[in-house]
């Protein structure tokens, strides 16, 4: 049996020896995953904080990131610029276009809204005046309206204009 033994041992079969050492480097100590984290963490931040500033700080982080995936990664100092300067500089010339195309479109939103009212017919839901607010039916809602003309209920008007949550209407046979 000791002979057995020792045969199993010298053979490496009941301990076997690594053939190579590896190092445990952690996925954490790479600076292309450090500073994409830190990106994400910065859009994650954008959308609880008002203000449309911190998305480029993210941007910034992972252009970072990528220079961080080339051969010859630059070194700490050099990141911390490289953050810096495409940060402020994607601020610069992105932030009005992106807030122009998806936050301040509301004009034409708004129009397109108009358009969905504007010279539409709907029905009065109660008697109403120039002096006497009233409501209209328009696409099974109930709507407040006002109008310079006696409206009947039941009678077929035309939206002439929208203003919150009220309409502007007149009859349709004037």
């Amino acid at each position: 049996m000791k002979i057995l033994f020792d045969y199993l041992y010298l053979t490496n079969t009941i301990n076997p020896q690594p053939k190579h050492v590896t190092m445990g480097t952690s996925v954490f100590s790479k600076p292309e995953v450090i500073w994409f984290i830190i990106g994400l963490a910065l859009f994650l931040l954008e959308l609880v904080l008002p203000g449309f500033i911190i998305f480029f700080f993210g941007v910034g982080a992972w252009i970072t990131a990528l220079l961080c995936l080339l051969p010859n990664p630059p070194s700490i100092n050099l990141q911390i610029i490289i953050f810096a300067v495409t940060s402020v500089l994607s601020l610069i010339a992105l932030r009005k276009i992106i807030q122009r195309k998806f936050f301040y479109s509301k004009v034409d939103h708004s129009s397109a809204v108009e358009d969905e009212f504007t010279g539409k017919e709907a029905i009065a839901a109660a008697n109403f005046s120039s002096e006497k607010k009233g409501k209209v039916e328009f696409k099974g809602t109930t709507w407040n309206a006002e109008s310079q003309s006696d409206i009947k209920k039941g009678q077929t008007v035309i939206i002439i204009e929208k203003e919150s949550f009220k309409l502007i209407v007149e009859p349709k046979n004037k």
